[in-house]
Order: C-alpha cells, then sequence, then structure tokens
C-alpha cells in the first residue's frame, strides 16, 4: 500500500519565530483548541480537550483560499497532483491541532510558559519591517491571519523551543516521558484499526473471488492466502498494512476498513491500485486512564518514541 506525506497545513514549529516573513507564514493556525475556540461536533480529544470539526473545516476553507484552491475543480486537481485525498488531508490537520494540544499539555505539566512581553517584542520586531500599520495589517490579511492569531503562533513556537531543551539529550525516552505522550494521544488513537490485505492485480478478479469465498468459507487462512495470493509487499507479514491512524490508506480503503469490525473481512474493494480483500485484524479503544505505556499498542509506542526524538533533534 502506498504510504502519503503531504505538506501540512500548520507551521512547523519555530518557524513563526525562526523564519520572518508573515506573507510566507501560517495561516488558518488559530490554535483553539480546549480554549472555547470550536462547537459542535467533536472531531478529536487529547486528554480531556476537545477539537471540534468547525475548526478541521474552517483550517482547511482558509488554507484552500491562501493556496488559490477555493473553486471545487481547483481543488480536486491539487488533490490527484498530490495523491491526496479530502480524507486525508483532514487527518493531517487533525493531527496538526492534537500535536498542538500535546505541546500545550506537556508545557504546563512541566511548567513551561512564555511571558506576554517577550511574545510581544517578537511581534513588534515583525511589524518593524513594514512602513506603517496599514501595510502590517495587509501583510497578515495576505496570510490569512490577525495579529492574534499570529501572536499565539509566535507563542506556540516559544513554549515548543523551552519544550524541546528540556527533552533534549542522546539518550533513549524515558519511561516517564514516553508515558505522558502515551497519556495525551491515547484518546486520539481511540478507534483505530488495523488491518490486513491480500491485493490482486485488477484484471484478477475471477482469482479474488475465489480466494475470498474460501476465506468466507473458513477453507483458507486469511494470512496464508495474502502470502500466497497478494501482489503487494505486505504479503510475507500475512497482509499486515497496521494501523489507519499511522497510515494513510486510499479512501476506498479506508472506507472499506471503516465499515469493519474487529475479525470482519470485506468483500472485494477495489481501487487505483487493483483489487483488495481487507481484513480488520484489532481495533484500539482508549482506556478511561493511561497509568502504564503498555496499555496502548507497540506501533503507537514506537510513533510515540519517534516523536519525541524528532523533537529533540530539532
Amino acid at each position: 500500500m502506498e504510504k502519503y506525506t503531504f505538506m501540512k497545513a500548520f507551521c512547523a514549529f519555530g518557524v513563526a519565530v525562526a523564519c520572518v516573513g508573515v506573507a510566507a507564514g501560517c495561516s488558518g493556525t488559530e490554535n483553539n483548541g480546549g480554549n472555547g475556540g470550536g462547537s459542535g461536533a467533536v472531531a478529536a480529544t487529547v486528554n480531556g480537550t476537545e477539537i471540534y470539526e468547525d475548526q478541521i473545516t474552517n483550517t482547511i476553507q482558509t488554507n484552500r483560499e491562501q493556496m488559490g484552491l477555493a473553486e471545487e475543480d481547483a481543488w480536486g486537481e491539487w488533490l490527484a497532483q498530490n495523491k491526496a485525498t479530502p480524507e486525508s488531508i483532514r487527518s493531517e490537520i487533525i493531527e496538526g491541532y492534537v500535536t498542538q494540544e500535546v505541546v500545550r499539555q506537556s508545557a504546563a505539566a512541566q511548567g513551561i510558559s512564555v511571558e506576554a512581553d517577550t511574545v510581544q517584542s517578537y511581534v513588534d520586531q515583525m511589524r518593524s519591517n513594514y512602513n506603517d500599520d496599514e501595510a502590517w495589517q495587509n501583510a497578515l490579511a495576505s496570510a490569512g491571519v490577525t495579529e492574534d492569531e499570529y501572536r499565539q503562533n509566535i507563542e506556540l513556537s516559544l513554549i515548543m523551543q523551552q519544550l524541546r531543551e528540556s527533552l533534549t539529550t542522546d539518550a533513549e525516552p524515558t519511561e516517564d516521558q514516553i508515558l505522558e505522550y502515551a497519556k495525551m494521544y491515547a484518546t486520539y488513537y481511540d478507534g483505530a484499526k488495523k488491518s490486513s490485505h491480500i491485493l490482486f492485480d485488477a484484471s484478477d478478479e475471477a482469482t479474488a473471488q475465489e480466494v475470498l469465498a474460501k476465506i468466507n468459507d473458513g477453507s483458507l487462512d486469511f494470512a496464508e492466502a495474502a502470502k500466497q495470493y497478494s501482489t503487494d509487499s505486505s504479503a510475507s507479514d500475512g497482509g499486515n498494512v497496521g494501523w489507519d491512524k499511522l497510515t494513510q490508506f486510499v479512501t476506498e480503503y479506508q472506507t472499506a476498513l471503516d465499515g469493519l469490525e474487529e475479525g470482519q473481512v470485506s468483500d472485494l474493494v477495489t481501487s487505483q491500485f487493483g483489487i483488495h480483500i481487507i481484513k480488520c485484524t484489532e481495533v484500539f479503544n482508549a482506556p478511561e486512564e493511561v497509568t502504564e505505556s503498555s496499555q496502548l499498542p507497540t506501533e503507537f509506542i514506537e510513533s510515540i518514541k519517534s516523536l519525541i526524538k524528532s523533537n529533540n533533534d530539532s
């Protein structure tokens, strides 16, 4: 299966401080998770803090407008060129908000904060590059942010810098660090589904249908069928393609997986890669309280370790 890597719609942490130029900056990053900035349906929850669907929708729309993709035809063309889908973009935006909220909560737990005067000094420094207030406001508007939102971007960047410094070490992440992140990411991972698949060539529907029938009547084990028939590199691992929260699947695959319970097998699913038979092998249900990192699947813990190391190396 192809794994997608897309440009984040959010600023990379530190960019708001390190790279001057509001117009090149951070559109749509209102950073309102848990601060009363959203309402309605909940898109994700981070350790009790809710991130709302309207925040996600507004951020996507703002970035589309800034990129000149407000029209559906232009948006569709951009998605196709970047091998993206509305679902994958939504997932990335949610991940961005979750990461920001994790940063806030981690900083709060460690007593890390930034003085308002320090943030304002960065704003003033940037504003000094413009002749007058009108030019400054025009620059903000062209980037799709208000001055308050720009100030929030800088504050979060400075907090992240301090957080990185507090974690910087050549050693492996400690259990305490891993557990702290696990507590905050558990609810984001809630409902995640792990799956395996058997991939056939698009022209081999007859074989796919025959294999599916044998799997359904119990005469053929799914993992063994994957090893024998699948054209995908996952065949040697019984078709295992991992968790949907860690991998971006094509729309057809994800839609079919969403409709499966643990242990269930799909009908034939056709995508740009061929014909799939999909099995949901595991569903993660977040515990009410995370007291040990072992309560999360190993793959999630490895992802958390990589996140901590990435923050340390930045």
